[in-house]
């Protein structure tokens, strides 16, 4: 009788249970376009249930597409976004331009096709983020955009329900330029898209897109579409180039406004699942962890094996990282996340300061001829990144060019004599043709210092 009892009241629980799903169930359906709710909700037709237009292209909710494009411009071409769902923006560093409205994309990204119901016209743009570097720029191809008729647009192969992205990868292997020029401007272009976006690489370059694949797959949630067999896709609409704020920079108040370093470096420890996000986390009970940063070419430490007994010496867990460490970044962004103090001579090398802890120290050797590049784009941003600095700017003497051209010639006492002969003399002299030997007394009170920084005593 008891067990028979429960059967009735069994049975209601079961049937209020499934009136209160369907209820849920009809409000969801209801309230699936109130904005309250997530953004992708916003835009139903950008999931892949997009309805093909009378043309072809893939609509969706233009507003809602104009609204994210509208981040990336200001004043009048904000409004002619607006009115026109189309614009684009030229200053010193970027070429851009924005499509609210439907595009065919062809010739491997190269070629944008915009409906035009006025005159037809051409605009080229070379998508990369430093359009004042003559020698960068040459590396990277144009994009045409063509604004037609309807009569003259090329039919459809592929329809995308997400808009496109196009930049180029056609300058890379510099870690520093990677991310200044590429990887920070893809960060701020895209980051408000909230991954519903689809990548077109140009120039491409199959190892720089595995090299950043952690970032690339958290940045969009799609695979980069196939334009290399001459098809047609279409897309809701298009962003053609990358806002760039400087060197290794975010600014919060720059297009598209809000970014700060510090977002761009939590993004990366949730990319490279780095668990350290302050240096004092590491505590005290293990040596330090030392990173010094080896050349192979220019700007060698001619010394650094003396260094490296130094630190250890001084207390350190001291880690020597060479070019084919450095080239695995997935690795060496996890080993640079968890140490504690990084060194390097002015150079590429050393824009995995990024991946530091906070409160991290940087120790970058200044060569002779490269003080204000060595302000510029490593210490000016290690501040933005909250990280502490220390220089160690070396003598005459410990530069290789002392013995190459002795102390008193103007390459030692009158750099500027150099300097006035243009960029190629500057980058022969001081950038390709000098190393450093480490003077290892004035550089102890370096590494103490760094040592004390990060919480550890030389004692």
């Amino acid at each position: 009788m008891g067990k028979e009892s429960k059967r009735p009241v069994l049975g209601a629980a079961w049937t209020g249970c499934l009136l209160i799903a369907v209820s849920l169930c009809i409000a969801l359906l209801v309230l699936k376009d109130e904005p309250f709710l997530s953004w992708r909700n916003q835009i139903p037709n950008w999931r892949g249930n997009g309805d093909a237009g009378e043309l072809g292209e893939v609509t969706g909710d233009r507003d809602a597409l104009e609204d994210l494009l509208r981040r990336l411009v200001r004043g009048e071409e904000r409004n002619q976004l607006q009115v026109e769902g189309f614009t684009c923006h030229f200053d010193l560093h970027t070429e851009m331009c924005l499509s609210a409205k439907p595009v065919r994309i062809s010739n491997g990204g190269l070629t944008v096709h915009v409906r035009s119901d006025g005159s037809q016209f051409r605009r080229l743009i070379r998508p990369y983020a430093r359009r004042e570097d003559r020698g960068a720029m040459k590396l990277v191809t144009q994009v045409q955009i063509l604004h037609r008729d309807a009569a003259n647009l090329p039919a459809c192969n592929f329809m995308h329900s997400t808009p496109a992205v196009i930049f180029s990868t056609g300058v890379t292997g510099n870690t520093f330029h990677e991310f200044s020029e590429i990887i920070i401007p893809l960060f701020l272009t895209c980051q408000h898209f909230r991954s519903q976006l689809k990548f077109v690489a140009t120039d491409y370059n199959q190892r720089w897109i595995q090299k950043y694949s952690s970032i690339l797959n958290r940045l969009s949630d799609y695979e980069a579409p196939n334009l290399a067999d001459g098809s047609v896709h279409c897309f809701p609409g298009a962003v053609v180039g990358l806002r760039y704020h400087g060197n290794l920079a975010l600014n919060t108040s720059d297009v598209p406004g809000g970014h700060s370093m510090r977002e761009f470096r939590q993004f990366l420890r949730e990319s490279y699942n780095l668990k350290t996000k302050n240096v004092h986390e590491i505590g005290k009970l293990r040596k330090p962890v030392l990173i010094l940063i080896s050349r192979s070419n220019s700007r060698k430490f001619l010394n650094e094996d003396a260094i490296m007994e130094l630190a250890q010496e001084l207390g350190f867990q001291a880690v020597m990282a060479g070019p084919s460490t450095i080239s695995n970044l997935e690795q060496f962004a996890k080993m640079v996340g968890s140490c504690s103090v990084l060194i390097g001579v002015h150079g590429a090398g050393l824009a995995n300061e990024i991946f530091l802890p906070d409160g991290a120290v940087v120790v970058q050797v200044v060569l002779l001829g490269l003080e204000w590049a060595s302000t510029n784009y490593f210490e000016i941003p290690a501040t933005a990144m909250d990280l502490q600095y220390l220089e160690y700017k070396i003598e005459p003497q410990e530069s290789s060019l002392a013995e190459e051209y002795g102390l008193d010639h103007p390459v030692i006492v009158d750099p500027l004599s150099v300097f006035a002969k243009g960029y190629p003399a500057v980058r022969a002299v001081y950038v390709d043709g000098q190393n450093v030997t480490i003077n290892l007394d004035r550089f102890k009170g370096t590494l103490v210092e760094a040592k004390r920084r990060v919480g550890h005593s030389t004692t």
